[in-house]
Formats: structure tokens, C-alpha cells, sequence
């Protein structure tokens, strides 16, 4: 495919392996004729994710036929310059708390805007024109490279910087976890939500021994506590 030319119906995934990432993979199946998937290895403690996304995969594809049809490669980055210029409990071996400025010590600066640069350049090489990420700023940790405002200035500097018009959709910006489990099951049924459940992975610290009615993961980091309180605000409404 020459670089120039742009294919319609196709998306581009920030695909972590994670719940959100699994979640807005399965809504670029349902809207586009062609989707691929972008992942990055940037040293995070939770690298496991990275290990879930092919099962993941593999079920969404044995879930919907149309789907197994539409999903194209599968690329993987790794920016281990990220966690050498960061020092977060993403990165880190050390505890999570709360940091300077009110932000948890989870924040990795920059992270998400790095992501969708070299999805969007990696999308130029592709000729694909729409990106898609999981960020929210619904139920997140105060992030300021997930809120709305930044994506959408995000997405006027790529456009303008590489001349190409890009379409950056965060499909969960406006959703708590508990409309992202039920985005999920409008999009493929119980098999799309019990899949997530078993194999996507959202666990800061990597754990994948303890299983829960939400998935597998500590139980008591943010990411765990905002998944499992998600799952029980869903299953109550079930």
C-alpha cells in the first residue's frame, strides 16, 4: 500500500490488552471494515497486559465471524525511553500514592500523548486515517492526557503536522466503568463481557493469581478498585 493513499473504513486500536483497550477494540469491529491494533511496551510494571492482547484477540474472532474478517495486523512498540525519563509507580517498583499536584504517582507524563503520536504515524504508513484510544474522563485518576480538551488538541497538531486528516475517537470519554461493561455487552453479549473478564488484564502491579467476579488482578490498587467498583455498579443492573 503506498503511504499516500488513504483507506476508507479502517481503524487504528491503541490495544493494551486491558479492559477499556478490549472495549473500544470490539466497537472499531462493529464500525469499521478493516481494524488494526497498536500496543506498547514502554517498560510498565503490568507488562503482562501485553501477553493477554492475543487472546483476546483469538476470542473475538471465534466470538463474531464478520469480526475475525475485519481484524488486520497486530504491531507492538517498544518506547523504553518512557520509563528511563519517568519515575511513576507505573514504572517504578515502588509504592502507589498520592504525588505532587494532586496526582497519583501513577501518572506517567506524556504517556498517552507519545501513544497516539506514533499510532497516528504508524496510521500515516498504513493509510489509515482513524485512531482509536480508551481514554476517559469519566472515571479516571485526574490524568491530564485523558481529558477531552487534550485529545482534541492532539488531534488538530497531528493533522496539521504530518498534513494528513486524522480522526482520533475515544469511544469511553463520557462513560464510568460501569457503561464500559455495558458498551460490551451491547457490542458482543455476555461472550464479549465474560472474555474481557478472563483475559483482559487492568492490575497496576501486574497480578494475575487472584481472580475476582471483575477479572483477575490485586484487588486494592486504583485500577482494580475502579474496574471491581464498575463491575459491581454494572452487575447490579444487570
Amino acid at each position: 500500500m503506498n503511504s499516500s493513499e488513504q483507506t476508507s473504513g479502517a481503524a487504528l486500536v491503541l490495544f493494551s490488552g486491558g479492559q477499556d483497550s478490549a472495549t473500544c477494540l470490539a466497537w472499531a469491529l462493529s464500525r469499521y471494515e478493516r481494524v488494526e491494533t497498536i500496543g506498547f511496551d514502554y517498560g510498565q510494571r503490568h507488562a503482562i497486559e501485553l501477553d493477554c492482547r492475543q487472546r483476546l484477540i483469538d476470542g473475538m474472532k471465534a466470538l463474531k465471524p464478520a469480526w475475525a474478517d475485519k481484524l488486520g495486523e497486530a504491531h507492538t512498540l517498544a518506547i523504553p525511553t518512557l520509563a528511563e525519563i519517568s519515575d511513576t509507580a507505573l514504572t517504578r517498583d515502588i509504592a502507589i500514592e498520592m504525588g505532587e499536584g494532586g496526582l497519583p504517582n501513577t501518572f506517567v507524563p506524556g504517556r498517552n500523548l507519545i501513544f497516539l503520536t506514533f499510532a497516528a504515524a504508524l496510521a500515516y504508513r498504513r493509510g489509515i486515517r482513524n485512531v482509536v484510544g480508551g481514554m476517559c474522563e469519566t472515571d479516571y485518576s485526574g490524568y491530564p492526557d485523558c481529558r477531552d480538551q487534550t485529545i482534541k488538541a492532539l488531534n488538530t497538531a497531528l493533522t496539521l503536522g504530518m498534513d494528513r486528516e486524522f480522526e482520533l475517537h475515544t469511544p469511553l470519554m463520557w462513560l464510568d466503568k460501569s457503561q464500559t461493561w455495558a458498551l460490551a455487552q451491547e457490542l458482543g453479549g455476555e461472550a464479549l463481557v465474560n472474555l474481557i473478564v478472563e483475559q483482559s488484564h487492568t492490575c497496576y502491579l501486574g497480578e494475575r493469581g487472584a481472580s475476582h467476579d471483575w477479572g483477575y488482578g490485586c484487588g486494592e490498587c486504583p485500577a482494580c478498585r475502579l474496574r471491581a467498583d464498575g463491575w459491581t455498579k454494572y452487575a447490579e443492573n444487570r
